[in-house]
């Protein structure tokens, strides 16, 4: 075998041995992906509790199934905008919610609207006098820029929310699920989040068919060369040559 061949083949081995590590890897991450699957799973299906007898420690409460019940502040809604739904443009409707016998105040999801700008909405239309909302514990998200306005919110952080407050409001908010109606002004409730596997297990195939086609291609091209070589030998043996 030639030194450039000899080469290859080394290289070849090295590529499949990386694209083994990389199939073996996206393996781990599936099984990773179906743990955290099922560790939400089990939370959305829990038996709700209310909102203030839960630990304050948001990583232990995350997609717990919790009830908040008390007055909705209307006047202090927040709209997170630029949020679609099968095509169309809306809000999400964030309602601060003032519990009796609690100082701090619950933000609830309460769903999504249609916005042909995908900022604005009547307000007046969504007022549902809602005292009892139903729904998971979810984190807030990390600003990425400044707000449009005070109330208009391109993601829904915390420090914005708490500095456009008059009280305090909890380090969490609430997602509330069930029926959605608009006839009786309740916004349209959000899915929970999908808990399919993702792209994990198609990423693994395709790592070990790479590394597959990398160890079959170079077994191919060293047995053409050694085929090349015993027939270049056979040759020189024949009478003439």
């Amino acid at each position: 075998m030639s030194r450039r061949l000899y080469v290859f083949a080394l290289f070849a081995v090295a590529a499949a041995a990386l694209f083994t590590r990389l199939g073996f890897w996206q393996l781990s991450r599936l099984h990773e992906r179906r743990a955290l699957n099922a560790y939400i799973e089990s939370r959305l299906d829990s038996t709700p509790v209310p909102f203030f007898a839960l630990s304050r420690d948001t990583a232990r409460t995350h997609f717990r199934r919790v009830t908040v019940t008390g007055t909705p502040d209307f006047a202090r809604e927040f709209y997170m905008v630029d949020r679609s739904r099968d095509g169309s443009p809306g809000v999400y409707v964030f309602t601060p919610i003032r519990v009796a016998g609690h100082d701090t105040a619950v933000l609830v999801n309460r769903g999504w609207v249609y916005a042909p700008d995908a900022s604005t909405i009547e307000p007046f239309r969504w007022q549902a006098p809602d005292s009892t909302f139903e729904g998971y514990v979810e984190e807030f998200q990390r600003p990425v820029k400044p707000p449009p306005e005070p109330w208009h919110l391109r993601t829904i952080n915390y420090p914005a929310v708490a500095a456009a407050l008059p009280y305090p409001v909890a380090d969490a908010y609430v997602v509330a699920l069930g029926k959605d109606s608009v006839i009786s002004g309740v916004p349209m409730r959000i899915d929970p989040p999908p808990l399919d596997e993702g792209p994990h297990r198609s990423y693994a195939i395709q790592w070990f068919a790479f590394a597959l086609i990398a160890v079959g291609g170079a077994t191919f091209v060293i047995l053409k060369d050694r085929e090349a070589r015993q027939a270049a030998r056979e040759e020189s043996r024949l009478p003439g040559a």
